[in-house]
């Protein structure tokens, strides 16, 4: 099934936006910023924008804070008419290294508290593009970690990762998912579309 909706996950707050934990909605904004978008709409408790790829698609970013994800998801859905599967969810994640993506079909929420959430409300059969952000000096505390912001040496590693991870949404709205899967999963992306 083609790719109608992608739902980037975050916080909503000046005071999370450059936040490891928000990273899901700057690949979405990056996206919406590369197709021209300058406003967004509240809507089914998240932000969201339209994009044309060849059709309609659908971005957003909800406003229901990162554990609270499946509420909003559930609502995009219904309101949408897109199946789970048509679903492709952008995440934050601590067990991969910064700069690393992970684009899967399906699957369980690992040990992201805003996945957790989103697949009781919606099951597991939806796609998700994991971005990695853990750095070298990784807390022990990971709420706080992944509420702070990149270190000074990282910043520059997160913009490019931001960039790549929203190259393989925009991949992903306009090849074979499997394909895509194939490119971005790689430890480098040379071969691009």
């Amino acid at each position: 099934m083609a790719v109608e909706l992608v739902v980037g996950l975050g916080n909503p707050g000046e005071e999370y936006a450059e936040t490891r934990h928000n990273v899901g909605f700057r690949v979405v904004q990056d996206v919406a910023r590369r197709h021209g978008v300058s406003a967004w709409i509240d809507r089914c408790a998240s932000e969201l924008a339209v994009v044309a790829v060849g059709r309609l698609v659908v971005l957003a970013r909800p406003l229901t804070y990162m554990n609270r994800s499946g509420a909003a998801a559930r609502q995009l859905l219904a309101e949408f008419q897109v199946a789970p599967e048509s679903m492709l969810v952008v995440v934050d994640d601590v067990d991969l290294p910064l700069s690393s993506l992970r684009l899967r079909r399906s699957g369980g929420p690992g040990t992201h508290n805003g996945l957790r959430d989103l697949c009781e409300k919606v099951g597991t059969g939806f796609p998700r593009l994991r971005v990695g952000v853990r750095g070298e000096d990784l807390s022990s505390d990971l709420a706080a970690y992944v509420l702070s912001p990149f270190a000074a040496a990282e910043t520059a590693a997160a913009r490019e990762m931001i960039a790549q991870a929203a190259d393989a949404v925009e991949s992903a709205l306009r090849h074979d998912f499997e394909e895509v899967m194939n490119v971005f999963n790689r430890s480098t992306t040379d071969d691009q579309f």
